[in-house]
């Protein structure tokens, strides 16, 4: 036996010779509904090898003296923007001044349309500002300084009137760049004086916070990422009260497949809503009370490799082939018995 010989034996796949096939149309039926599997089951299998999938990995946070961007943008359909103030508090009870940040204020109509817009570019906790008592200071200067206050608020209290009795609202947009510490930001009246802020509300209980979270992250957004306050609604319509959002804050970075790298921030909140009563000394608002989780979340891009996809392709390919070998095999059998004669029969 030569050599030739022995790698014949060695095949796997004989072939008939042509006369002995026969071609039917049962088979012709079943090729086609094959293939079409089979170019559907590779199309599918194609896809999933060139889509990515995430992988979660979490370590220690070691991030130091880096500041923590805050995006917001809100809408109060019940305050008027020369009333509402954006406040900033770190942990250690420091209030944020001449942050780095762009605040907006937009002044809306009753029917949500903007009529003006303010810059807001300092951050300031006027009602805990310090007041400098020096007994130098001129008993004519202090009494022009009050006349001008009393013109002032006199004004203001005017100019706000109008707007509450106008339907005015405000919307409020931008970033702060705070310390990456615990601490908390919120939106009230507390920038007014508070004898202003009594003439204007004729009482805490008048002050309606109603708001929209329209957007409220905490950095820039990666694929799938959801933020749980997007698109809040919290309208009041019996007495007011004070809103505090529990932000628990993980760092995250997110790396696409192309090794690009996207520092940001994930967060889960939980909710806490204060009624106000007649005798509160305290004026309502909306308080984001944050805190830094010390666990950092990595979520990476990956792509299967070529072998893994060869393999899947190889499964349902083959697995196809086979099992349409079979239905072909039986269909022909049961055509074969069905129109087949009946040889006892015949013979009758």
């Amino acid at each position: 036996m030569g050599m030739k010989q022995v790698i014949k034996n060695l095949d796997a796949f004989p072939r008939a010779e042509d006369h002995l096939l026969q071609k039917t149309q049962s088979g012709a039926v079943v090729s086609i509904v094959g293939l079409f599997i089979m170019a559907t089951l590779f199309l599918h299998e194609l896809t999933y090898y060139i889509s990515t999938y995430e992988v979660h990995e979490m370590a220690v946070d070691l991030k130091r003296g880096e500041t923590l961007p805050i995006h917001i943008n809100m809408s109060f359909p019940s305050l008027p923007c020369q009333v509402l103030s954006v406040d900033a508090i770190d942990m250690s009870g420091k209030h944020e001044v001449d942050l780095d940040t762009n605040i907006w204020k937009l002044r809306l109509s009753r029917e949500g349309v903007i009529i003006g817009t303010e810059y807001l570019s300092d951050l300031v906790e006027k009602g805990h500002t310090s007041h400098n008592h020096e007994n130098e200071t001129d008993h004519h200067d202090k009494k022009v300084h009050l006349d001008k206050f009393d013109d002032e608020a006199e004004n203001m209290i005017k100019t706000v009137k109008k707007a509450l009795a106008n339907g005015e609202g405000c919307r409020v947009y931008g970033v702060l760049d705070v310390q990456r510490v615990a601490g908390n930001f919120h939106i009230s009246v507390h920038g007014l004086n508070i004898f202003v802020a009594q003439m204007i509300f004729e009482g805490a209980t008048h002050v309606n916070v109603s708001h929209v979270i329209h957007d409220l992250s905490f950095g820039p957004k990666y694929p799938g990422l959801h933020n749980p306050l997007d698109e809040t609604n919290r309208i009041l319509h019996g007495s007011s009260g004070t809103f505090k959002y529990y932000i628990k804050i993980v760092p995250t970075e997110y790396k696409y497949i192309s090794k690009e790298v996207l520092p940001t921030n994930q967060f889960s909140v939980t909710e806490y809503f204060s009624p106000m009563n007649e005798y509160d000394r305290t004026w309502p608002a909306v308080y984001f009370l944050y805190d830094l989780s010390p666990i950092t979340v990595t979520i990476k891009e990956e792509r299967r490799s070529f072998l893994h996809f060869i393999t899947r392709l190889c499964a349902v390919l083959g697995g196809t082939f086979a099992l349409t070998g079979m239905l072909d095999r039986w269909m022909f059998r049961f055509l074969e018995a069905v129109t087949k004669p009946n040889p006892r029969r015949s013979m009758r």
